[in-house]
């Protein structure tokens, strides 16, 4: 594996300086040696000032959070990070990685979750570029390893969960917005290492149930709810009545035998659970009339 090292070179303003000083000199020999038609002179003039201005090659630019990964003939020399103009081997082949926060939004895809009701879903990566000489050489084209493994580990992350959980403790991809969106940064970032990519953020986008069974999953969704609620409602229910029950008998307020326990239970669980309001019945006789 490449690893990154750093090659600045040197400073680029003394040495454009230097150049334009000698290459001015030599065109004033030339001068002078054009005059006084010496051969030698002007040959070797004329040779001095090509090679200064071959020099000149050398020079480049680093802006800003860039990189400029410099190779000699195909081997990998370092990369420089300073900015400013700076000077290196004119032989030196520069290639510019850009080290800037970027983003992109995955198209939509169209997986199963892990219940297998297909769903449409899609997401926001921020990345950037922490390790230029694996960016550069490790993969063919990094931008493109990017948005192709984002999508990948998109598509994985929805097989491993549910869309919807109607269960506080089980995980899904709607109600758990924050745990699934550190479960999709961490399986993109594993991905994106090996090519040198920083993942700093990654969330879902868009979340939806695919178009052909979106009426029928609401349906579903609907009465999964119902069950759920009709559930806690019962839970409550039977807590109250328990508590009725153990109040109504530690304060000696009234002894009721089984038959009068299953009447009350039996109308306080009408009275709680019922989704409508309940109608009061006068009974003028008693239990057993």
């Amino acid at each position: 594996m490449v690893r990154e090292r750093a090659y600045n070179g040197i400073p680029g303003l003394p040495m454009l300086l230097a150049l334009v000083l000698a290459d001015a000199a030599l065109v004033w020999m030339l001068v002078m040696n054009i005059r006084s038609e010496s051969a030698p002179g002007i040959v070797f003039a004329a040779v001095m000032i090509a090679l200064v201005t071959f020099l000149t090659a050398g020079l480049f630019m680093v802006n800003p959070n860039e990189g400029k990964v410099l190779q000699l003939f195909g081997e990998y020399k370092g990369t420089a990070k300073v900015q400013g103009l700076r000077w290196a081997n004119p032989f030196l082949a520069k290639k510019k990685v850009s080290l800037r926060v970027r983003n992109f939004e995955s198209s939509h895809l169209k997986v199963n979750d892990i219940e297998g009701n297909p769903i449409e879903i899609a997401a926001v990566v921020v990345w950037k570029v922490f390790e230029t000489a694996e960016a550069v050489f490790e993969v063919d084209d990094y931008e493109h390893y990017v948005k192709v493994q984002s999508e990948a580990a998109l598509r994985n992350l929805a097989t491993s969960y549910a869309y919807d959980a109607h269960d506080d403790s089980q995980v899904s991809l709607r109600g758990h917005t924050g745990a699934v969106a550190d479960h999709l940064k961490r399986e993109i970032g594993d991905r994106l290492v090996k090519a040198g990519v920083e993942v700093i953020e990654a969330r879902i986008s868009h979340l939806a149930y695919a178009p052909e069974i979106a009426a029928a999953m609401l349906q579903r969704q609907q009465a999964g709810a119902i069950i759920a609620a009709r559930q806690r409602i019962v839970e409550g229910a039977v807590g109250m009545v328990e508590m009725a029950l153990d109040m109504l008998s530690k304060k000696s307020i009234i002894q009721l035998d089984e038959e009068r326990k299953a009447a009350m239970v039996s109308n306080l669980l009408v009275v709680l659970c019922g989704d409508r309001n309940t109608q009061p019945v006068i009974n003028t006789g008693t239990i057993y009339q």
